[in-house]
């Protein structure tokens, strides 16, 4: 079921019979569906650089994980764990009437798009700078990155950020740590995604469940496209994490994003249009 209001629409589903997950989305444009998943602590504004340019040619459905941007928490009888992450989506595809689409995610909504190609819910995957792939030195590091810019939103006033936003300095110090080229995001962006860190209720359980163990196996038909696809500037998840993934998915093509930083949808927003539209050809 789905109710929509001017811009935003909310999808309820109850996977296997348990409680109700309810999540924001947008759709719009026509064609090929494609599916766009943001990673933990952003929400699916992330995905503006690129989503005007792919609903040119296809169907665009950007959408809020549950417990971040506008979609309320999780029940707590629900874990967010990668297999609930695979039953919720699974049913929220049959929902909103796509059947195997096209699933694009970054960060954790990579990790998310690739454990869905294992369980055969989509019909390719590009994963950008997905999680999963660390060694556990390099998890602690992300992790702690992630945790600082949380706790940076928390303690900041609205004000503050509000005025650290409107110049290029300020929106450095708030989103540096993600975008390589964060003055190219505007003020009302930045303050909007310091909010959306802010108050995500899902944010501690999400990276508590990834402390337990994240590693993606592989496993995936050969007969789903993956395209995986790395900025050389990444901070978050440093770059040679991409030769692992191609290790673990050997049919996987990996993509060098030069220039881009952990989202590199701000960083090169043609560049990433190019790849994802290549990628779900």
């Amino acid at each position: 079921m789905t109710t929509t209001t001017a811009t935003t629409s909310f999808v309820h589903v109850a996977p296997a019979g348990r409680p109700t997950v309810t999540a924001a989305y947008e759709r719009h444009g026509s064609g090929e569906p494609i599916v766009l998943l943001h990673g933990i602590g952003h929400h699916r504004q992330a995905w503006d650089p690129v989503a005007g340019a792919l609903a040119a040619q296809r169907e665009v459905i950007a959408i809020d994980l549950p417990g971040f941007g506008e979609s309320p928490a999780q029940p707590p009888s629900i874990p967010y764990s990668l297999d609930t992450a695979v039953e919720v989506f699974a049913a929220m595809f049959a929902s909103l009437g796509i059947e195997r689409p096209h699933v694009v995610g970054n960060s954790l909504g990579g990790l998310i798009a690739l454990h869905l190609a294992r369980a055969g819910q989509v019909r390719s995957v590009t994963a950008l700078s997905p999680a999963g792939f660390w060694t556990e030195p390099e998890r602690i590091y992300a992790f702690t990155v992630l945790s600082t810019m949380r706790r940076g939103a928390l303690l900041l006033p609205p004000t503050t950020v509000e005025r650290l936003s409107r110049s290029a300095a300020g929106r450095a110090a708030l989103t540096g740590s993600i975008y390589n080229r964060p003055g190219r995001r505007s003020p009302e962006a930045v303050a909007a995604e310091t909010r959306a860190l802010r108050e995500a209720p899902g944010f501690e359980a999400t990276l508590s469940a990834g402390r337990k163990g994240a590693l993606f196996d592989g496993d995936i038909s050969r007969e789903i496209p993956v395209t995986i696809g790395w900025g050389t500037r990444d901070h978050v998840l440093v770059r040679r994490q991409g030769i692992r993934a191609k290790r673990v998915v050997p049919h996987a093509r990996l993509i060098r994003l030069p220039g881009c930083g952990h989202v590199p949808m701000n960083d090169d927003p043609r560049l990433v249009t190019r790849v994802i539209l290549d990628a779900s050809r």
